[in-house]
This record gives C-alpha cells, sequence and structure tokens, in this order.
C-alpha cells in the first residue's frame, strides 16, 4: 500500500515521527506540494495524506490508484468531496483533535483584546515605566470579563469548549446555530441579536457554501462600538474588507483572527494594517499535544479503511 503526505511539514516539523503510519505501509512524505507537483508525487498513491492541499475533480480524474484520502484535520473543504465519492475514493477528516487548543487560543484572544498586556509590556521595554512619574498606568481601558457577552457562532466541540471557558470567567455566555440545542452552557439567540448585543462575538463554525463572507458590513454594523470579534475557523467566513473598514472606522473595538481568507495573505490583504486588529499565522491548531492526536487518528483511520471498516468518513 503505498501512501503519500503531500504536505507534512505544518502536522511535523520535526518534533513528532512518522514511525506509526509507516508501518501501515511505503510511506512517502513531501514537506509542502505545490498544485503542478499533485499528480506526479501522487499518481502511484493508494492513500494521500492532505493538510492543505487540495484535490479537485480534475486532480482526482488524474490519479487512477487513489482508494483514500486522509485529511490531517478537521475541515475538508479542500476535497472536491462528490467527485471523490463518483470514483470510489473514500475521504476521511480527523474530528475534534484540537477543541481544547482552539477554544485556548480563542481565550488569549480575549484576554489579549481586554487586558493588552503585549502592548504593555512593549511599552514597559521601551522605558515609559522607568519614565513614568507614577507607580502604574495604562495605554487603553482594560476590560473585566466577568459579566461580559460572550457569542459563539457555532455550537459544536470548540464552541462548547469556548463556553465552558467563558462561565468560568463569569460570562454571560450566548450561541447561534441554525437550530436551537439542548444545552445548560449557553442560552440561544438569533445571529442579529447575538452579533447587536455580545461584548465578544467568536466564530466556531465550518465553512460552507452559503455562510461565505456571512460575517459582513450589515452585521458588523449591528455590533456594539465597545465589541469585539474573534475568529479561529475560516477566514472565508469574513468579508475582511468591511471589517477592515468597520475596524478603522471604529464601529467595533478590535478583532482578533487567527485565519484569513487567502493563506498565507498577500500583502494587500486589508487587515493586515487594520486598527485594533489581533492576528496570529493560522497556528490555533498547532500545540503539540493536538498534533499527536492528528498523527494517532490518522494512524486509525488508515487501519480501518485497510481493514474495509473505514471510519470518520466524511463522503
Amino acid at each position: 500500500m503505498k501512501i503519500v503526505a503531500t504536505d507534512g511539514f505544518a502536522l511535523n516539523p520535526g518534533d513528532l515521527n512518522w514511525e506509526s503510519i509507516a508501518r501501515l505501509g511505503d510511506l512517502t512524505i513531501f514537506d509542502r506540494t505545490t498544485t503542478d507537483e499533485i499528480v506526479e508525487r501522487c499518481a502511484q498513491a493508494d492513500i494521500i495524506l492532505t493538510n492543505k492541499v487540495a484535490f479537485s475533480r480534475e486532480t482526482l480524474e488524474k490519479l487512477p490508484n487513489l482508494r483514500c484520502i486522509c485529511v490531517l484535520a478537521t475541515g475538508y473543504n479542500i476535497i472536491d468531496t462528490h467527485a471523490a465519492r463518483e470514483r470510489g475514493v473514500v475521504v476521511c477528516n480527523v474530528p475534534d483533535y484540537s477543541s481544547a487548543s482552539v477554544a485556548q487560543h480563542t481565550f488569549a484572544f480575549i484576554l489579549e483584546l481586554a487586558n493588552q498586556i503585549g502592548l504593555h509590556s512593549q511599552s514597559v521595554r521601551n522605558g515609559d515605566w522607568v519614565n513614568c512619574k507614577d507607580f502604574s498606568y495604562a495605554l487603553t481601558p482594560l476590560i473585566e470579563l466577568q459579566g461580559k457577552s460572550l457569542g459563539l457562532v457555532g455550537f459544536g466541540n470548540i464552541g462548547r469548549k469556548t463556553a465552558q471557558i467563558g462561565k468560568a470567567f463569569g460570562m454571560n455566555v450566548k450561541y447561534f446555530t441554525p437550530s436551537e440545542k439542548e444545552t445548560d452552557l449557553a442560552d440561544y439567540l438569533s445571529l442579529e441579536e447575538l452579533f447587536s448585543s455580545c461584548d465578544f462575538v467568536s466564530l466556531h463554525l465550518p465553512l460552507k457554501p452559503d455562510n461565505q463572507q456571512f460575517v459582513n458590513r450589515e452585521l458588523l454594523g449591528m455590533m456594539k462600538n465597545t465589541a469585539f470579534l474573534i475568529n479561529t475557523s475560516r477566514g472565508q467566513l469574513i468579508h475582511e474588507q468591511d471589517l477592515a473598514d468597520a475596524l478603522n472606522a471604529g464601529t467595533i473595538a478590535g478583532a482578533a483572527l487567527d485565519v484569513l481568507s487567502v493563506e498565507p495573505p498577500p500583502a494587500s490583504n486589508p487587515l493586515l494594517n487594520a486598527k485594533n486588529c489581533i492576528l496570529s499565522p493560522h497556528n490555533a491548531w498547532m500545540s503539540r499535544e493536538a498534533r499527536e492526536r492528528i498523527m494517532s487518528i490518522t494512524e486509525g483511520n488508515i487501519r480501518a479503511f485497510m481493514e474495509n471498516k473505514p471510519i470518520n468518513v466524511v463522503n
């Protein structure tokens, strides 16, 4: 069984090992693969492991040996799952490997927006405290989270984990999904009510054709000018120019984003220079513990497929 990993570096930059998967077949690992290299590198593969390398219908038609695609992530929008199913190719993902890590990153964002520790640390390093006439100072208003409202758009594993942390901080947690759920963690609001009333709005939902750029000028205009937007899901959920305009105009107080619509972003992305916008390079999922779970679950996905009992199938 020939196994090809198209872009293994993000999962394993050197601190993990591939031994458990290598024992299952003839494994070839590429750190990165461009679109032009996919067919040549994967031509003989029975199983492909991919993180962000996309497989379109056209590409799949050029891979006659392919029997299984294991996505090294939860989201699988990079795969044409309909085309894969038509060709008898099983597509598996890795569910719920990063809930704790992404929820933690979400709150790292929330705490940074509330306390601006990075800003004040740099101020101290610049000599501002040494030269201060007072024993204490703040460059921005500092926000206490207790009693503030946290609105979660999406309420899957990550959303629920984030809700638990929010409640531990004494926040009033709200959520929106297309249908109301049974939960004691949060109160249900419509999307418009959530955006208009919450102090922090955090996105935790998969990208689908019907929700691309749903966070637009209209929704942002409903938010309080003291409110913050957080996104650790997918960059394409947000109309980026509309968000940049809202930040620059003071329509909302700030944003913290781990994802952008194109990654890495072009220098022209308006959010790179928007006011009060914190950015991290899509690494909320990258804790060692989360990546170890990806390795373990992917090994299980491959074993199950080889035993003709595939699991975590998304097509």
